[in-house]
């Protein structure tokens, strides 16, 4: 609680609350990386009273094979379902075509640039249309000391098992650089994938524009190096923006940079789960809150405040009706070209076996190509479709 990312909730639990008198409600946040994810699951297994949950889509289908998630489809008015996208209700129908989640938000990768370090640089922004040299270009150019001796650097983002924020930015090599193939195979240990990942890799091992512990370092870290201005620009997902806004940080949207003309973000769709119940009250309960925080009106009942600078919403809503705020709406011009991760039950597991082999890369430590290949045949079992 507290915080850009918990306020909004806070505020709209205590709103469902007064509307419903006879409701209880208890909030318990965790971290949304690999091991909140880890936590969370735990808690879900040995029935901690966890009623409803938020959650990315690539871990809904570990969720539902599980058993530990329950099918919204009797609680869906005809009204749910002529405002819910319905490419986006589609996303959550993982198993026996029922809808498992109540689908909140897109939630895409956009890259964040902080205006004030380009002009302490001397550097114009570049145009948004940009390309991988343009960015690289920038990079290098907002990577300097400033008269004090502190070290400024021109990019950085969070690598962790739990997120894909860095991933578009080698994913981008080539359209079949993608972890499954169109044909359902493991696909990261291409010729292609190898130069995407070697690229990346060198903003930190050639181009030295990363700080020395890009690759291991936190969130919190990544955040607020940008927010105090020691980094130029980073990748993260819609939800820094209304932090970011409401502490008056100067920064704009791009989308990432192009290669060889391909265009390409990633991202997930933000869900909100009712868990597996016996209690017939406690999930219609559930059920009515999951409508509500993924509904136009919990918009209208937290709207842009002292503590919520963009309002209930941190990225473009599920629903037709939900309005899209400044600064999200800098994300729109991204969807079309975004890459949903995987509905697949062992997502998890994967990222766990990709991540030591992508920092190693990352580190300067090991090839790509050898570095991908090692984990073939593992990952190859952890992605098939079931």
């Amino acid at each position: 609680p507290g915080n850009a990312f918990a306020n909004p909730f806070d505020n709209a639990v205590e709103q469902f609350m007064k509307d419903n008198p006879d409701i209880n409600v208890t909030i318990t946040g965790y971290p949304p990386n690999d091991e909140g994810f880890t936590k969370l699951s735990t808690a879900l297994q040995s029935g901690q009273g966890i009623d409803l949950l938020r959650l990315p889509s690539d871990r809904l289908p570990g969720f539902v094979r599980d058993d530990l998630v329950e099918p919204i489809d009797s609680y869906l008015t005809d009204a749910d379902k002529a405002d819910i996208l319905p490419n986006v209700l589609d996303v959550v129908r993982v198993k026996d075509g029922k809808a498992w989640a109540w689908p909140l938000w897109v939630v895409p990768m956009g890259i964040y640039v902080n205006s004030d370090v380009f002009k302490e640089a001397g550097v114009e922004l570049p145009a948004k249309d940009w390309t991988w040299d343009q960015f690289v270009d920038a990079a290098k150019k907002t990577t300097f000391k400033r008269a004090n001796g502190e070290q400024v650097y021109g990019f950085s983002g969070f690598v962790d098992p739990g997120v894909i924020n860095t991933w578009g930015l080698w994913m981008n090599q080539d359209p079949s650089v993608r972890p499954i193939t169109t044909d359902g195979k493991y696909g990261l240990n291409s010729e292609a994938a190898a130069s995407g990942l070697q690229r990346f890799a060198d903003l930190a091992l050639v181009h030295k524009v990363t700080p020395p512990d890009f690759g291991s370092q936190k969130d919190a870290d990544v955040k607020g190096g940008f927010s105090n201005k020691q980094y130029a620009m980073v990748v993260d997902a819609t939800g820094f923006a209304p932090q970011l806004k409401n502490n008056k940080v100067n920064f704009e949207i791009y989308p990432l940079p192009t290669v060889n003309g391909n265009k390409l973000t990633v991202g997930a769709v933000g869900l909100i789960a009712v868990a597996k119940q016996t209690d017939d009250q406690k999930r219609l309960a559930a059920m009515d809150l999951g409508r509500y925080l993924t509904s136009a009106e919990v918009q209208e009942d937290v709207p842009p405040g002292s503590n919520v600078s963009t309002g209930f919403y941190l990225a473009p809503g599920a629903r037709k009706s939900v309005k899209v705020v400044d600064p999200l709406d800098k994300f729109l011009t991204v969807l079309p070209d975004m890459w949903i991760t995987p509905l697949v039950p062992d997502w998890a597991k994967f990222t766990r076996l990709f991540h030591p082999e992508y920092q190693n890369i990352l580190f300067g430590k090991e090839k790509p190509a050898d570095a991908m290949s090692k984990i073939a045949d593992e990952a190859q079992k952890y992605l098939e479709i079931q």
